[in-house]
This record gives C-alpha cells, sequence and structure tokens, in this order.
C-alpha cells in the first residue's frame, strides 16, 4: 500500500508561497508582546490596560472571521487572501497617524485592522494546506506549514527589541526630574514619551510595504481548486452552521483553541514583564530572551512534526499538555511573588526557564487544534473553519485577566499564570478525549 503524501503532486510551490504567509501573519503578533512593554512606558499603561493590545487584534479576528469564510465560499481562497493582506497593510500604515495622536484607542484601532485582515490569512491559508494533499496527513502537513511561523515571530521579535525598545527606562526619580524640566513641548518627560511612541511606526510601516510585494506575487499565481473536503456525496456545496454541532470534535476544538489562544498569548505578553520582576535584566535583555523564546517555538514546531510520523497528533498534544501544566506550576512558584510560600532554595531563573520552555510544548497545539476540529467536515468545512478563527477571541479574553491578576496580587504577573494552569487543563482533555471524531463525518 502506497504511503500517503505529505503534499499533493504538482503543489508543492504552491505549498511554499501559502507557507510565506504563516510567517508573515507572526510578524505584527509577536510584535504585541514588545508593544504591550513599550506601551505600559510610552503611554503610561498597567500591566491590564496594556493587555487590550492582544484584545484589540483577536477582536479584529472574532469580528472579521465569518465573513471571511462566507467571503471564500463565494470567490474562493486566493481572492480570500488578497483581501486579507490588503487589509493587513491598510492597518500597518496606520501606525503613522496613530503614532503621531499618542492616543492608545487609535493605535488599538489599526491593531483592530490588521486582525482582521489576519483572519482572512489565517483562515484561508490554514484551510487551504489542510486541503492540499491527502486527509490523513492533514495534521502533519499544517504542522509543517505552521513550522515557518515562528520564523516570522523570531523576526519580529528582534525588529521589536532593536527598532522599538530604545534601552531608556528612567527611574521614578528621573521622571519627576523630567517632569520639572521646562522644554517647548511642554516638559522633558512629554518630550521622552513622544520620541518612544515614535519608535513605533516605522517598523510597521516596513511590514506594511512587504505584505504588498506579497500580495502582489500571489495575485500574479494560479491557485489549485481544493475540493475534495468541501464535497459531499449528496453535492452539498454551501454547508450549514447549525449542522456544524453535529460534531463535537469539532465544538471541543474551539473551547481547546479558546482556552490555547489564551495561554500562548498570555505567556509570551508578559514574559518581558516577568523576567523583568524576576532579574536584573534590562528591557532590551529580556527583549532578547523573547527571541529565544521563539527559536525554541520554531524548534518545536519542527520536532512535533518529526513526532508526528510515529505519534498521533492530538495525542501527542494531550502529553505536551500535561508536561506544561507542571511548568506553569514551576512558573508561578518559582517566581518572587512565591517567597510567602517559603520556597526560597529554588532560583527565579528556574521560573523563568520553566516559562520559556512552555513555548516548545505549546508549538504544535494550534495547527493540531484546527487540523482536528475541520476533519470530516465535508461541506461545512469553511464554515466550521471560520468560527474556529473566531475562538482566537480566547487571547483576546485571557490576556488581560492575567494582567487584572497581576495588577492586583502585589504587582506580580506570577499569580496571573494560572489561567494558562487551567488552559492547559482544557487542552489535555481535548488531546485525549475531545479530539476523537464524532457525528456524520465525511471522506
Amino acid at each position: 500500500m502506497e504511503k500517503p503524501k505529505l503534499i499533493a503532486t504538482g503543489y508543492v510551490f504552491t505549498f511554499a508561497l501559502v507557507a510565506t504567509l504563516f510567517f508573515l501573519w507572526a510578524l505584527p503578533n509577536v510584535l504585541n508582546d514588545v508593544l504591550i512593554k513599550q506601551f505600559q512606558k510610552s503611554l503610561e499603561l498597567t500591566r491590564f490596560q496594556a493587555g487590550f493590545i492582544q484584545t484589540a487584534i483577536k477582536f479584529g479576528y472574532f469580528c472579521l472571521a465569518i465573513p471571511a469564510g462566507l467571503y471564500m465560499q463565494r470567490f474562493g481562497y486566493k481572492q480570500g487572501i488578497l483581501t486579507g493582506l490588503l487589509t493587513f497593510a491598510i492597518g500597518c500604515f496606520l501606525f503613522y497617524p496613530a503614532a503621531s495622536s499618542q492616543m492608545y484607542f487609535v493605535f488599538l484601532g489599526a491593531i483592530f485592522i490588521i486582525g482582521g485582515g489576519l483572519a482572512f490569512l489565517e483562515l484561508g491559508a490554514n484551510s487551504f494546506i489542510t486541503g492540499l494533499g491527502d486527509p490523513a496527513t492533514a495534521a502533519r502537513r499544517l504542522n509543517f506549514a505552521q513550522s515557518f511561523n515562528p520564523i516570522g515571530s523570531i523576526i519580529g521579535v528582534s525588529l521589536g527589541t532593536l527598532f522599538i525598545f530604545s534601552g531608556n527606562e528612567p527611574t521614578p526619580v528621573q521622571i519627576a526630574e523630567m517632569k520639572a524640566t521646562i522644554t517647548a513641548g511642554g516638559n522633558a518627560y512629554i518630550d521622552f514619551l513622544q520620541m518612544e511612541n515614535a519608535r513605533v511606526w516605522p517598523t510597521y510601516f516596513a511590514i506594511g510595504l512587504l505584505v504588498l510585494l506579497i500580495a502582489f506575487f500571489i495575485g500574479k499565481t494560479k491557485f489549485p481548486a481544493i475540493t475534495s473536503s468541501e464535497t459531499s456525496s449528496a453535492g452539498e456545496q454551501k454547508g450549514s452552521y447549525r449542522q456544524l454541532f453535529r460534531f463535537p470534535h469539532w465544538y471541543g476544538a474551539i473551547i481547546s483553541q479558546f482556552f490555547y489562544l489564551g495561554a500562548q498569548l498570555g505567556t509570551w505578553s508578559y514574559l518581558i514583564t516577568y523576567v523583568q520582576e524576576n532579574s536584573p535584566l534590562v528591557e532590551k535583555q529580556a527583549g532578547g530572551l523573547l527571541i529565544i523564546n521563539m527559536v525554541i517555538f520554531m524548534i518545536g514546531r519542527f520536532f512535533a512534526t518529526y513526532l508526528m510520523k510515529w505519534i498521533k497528533a492530538t495525542r501527542l498534544m494531550g502529553f505536551y499538555a500535561l508536561v506544561n501544566m507542571g511548568l506553569v506550576l514551576l512558573v508561578i512558584f518559582g517566581s518572587k511573588w512565591a517567597s510567602w510560600t517559603g520556597i526560597h532554595g529554588i532560583s527565579h531563573w528556574f521560573g523563568i526557564c520553566a516559562m520559556m520552555a512552555t513555548t516548545f510544548f505549546m508549538s504544535l497545539m494550534y495547527p493540531t487544534n484546527f487540523a482536528s476540529g475541520i476533519k470530516g467536515l465535508g461541506p461545512h468545512t469553511k464554515k466550521g473553519a471560520s468560527i474556529l478563527v473566531m475562538s482566537l477571541i480566547g487571547g483576546a479574553l485571557l490576556t488581560p485577566l492575567i494582567g487584572l491578576i497581576g495588577d492586583k496580587w502585589a504587582g506580580a504577573i506570577a499569580p496571573g499564570m494560572v489561567i494558562p494552569f487551567v488552559s492547559y487543563v482544557v487542552i489535555c482533555w481535548y488531546g485525549f478525549y475531545g479530539s476523537r471524531p464524532a457525528g456524520p463525518l465525511y471522506s
């Protein structure tokens, strides 16, 4: 019996082109982790307020996911991807007026538009890659394509650390001195905030230009039709939202994906904050650890893809979630905040390393949830996938909650990490039990 191919014959170039999108949408997603720290300084935000950066981008996903699915159902994946790229670029270019205004809600508006564009990209690219070959290799194929996502994450964090972080972190005493220094702009502190905000827009402007370049190449490329996973034997073409609830593995994936995004974004968004609370590192040094964190994520993706030759993807995800539950406990109780427990023998660097280690084990979760959730949906695939993309709202809701807990508990982010712990409990359940395909499955 012939072994099922990872990529359909003749579609390798198409696969490679669409895989660049996985790289591309990583840039703004990980730059949000830099913005959370930057805006706490330049816009004088609390941890809770800064967490709404993730809310803005994921709310964009949430609002545009179903329209994106309906649009692609009518016009196809290529047009949907092009629409997403143009929307993405517009959001990037809006960072210039946002920086000029120095108003947080204008930044949030630009980030929301970027999120709307990414909803089109992620829905189109994930669904397209899943259908670009044998269904038996869908999860492995999607994990392989997603392996290019961390490369974008590494570059994004590097750009943010080098070009957005100034390394200038004034103490309360220095801030008071700047406020007392009169300048043409009002005082030296206002001038400082203006300069810090102005550091943000050039990086996003450059990304917008790159997005337009990739849109040009995709516009010139012919896409194959993907119909095998979306056409039933009865000839149904449009699918039904109501019929989707006959597939428990699909709505289980929505629940699991919701909590996964809360765990991932919550961990990455506050990694720099956690590092600075538990070590003497300054923001640029902590940003360097975030870069290493993304390298770990990339290694984890490729390693998970390799293991899937022998281990079922969902079962591997269940084991990984169990490991992360233990690591998150180490993050919480290995922090300075937990000194009240009487555990003094552990170095706080164990907590930092444990937080970064969770990234390795979370690496396979998004594509595995996605591929498992749409398995066997037939004509309902695009609609099912669009709601799966909407589940990314978990990052929007749970990330500020982590920050809120951190603000309320003696100014430390460690207790907020209980949210990722609960998230991994849910993911573990889905990996071992909830992901089993059920319902009127299509071949």
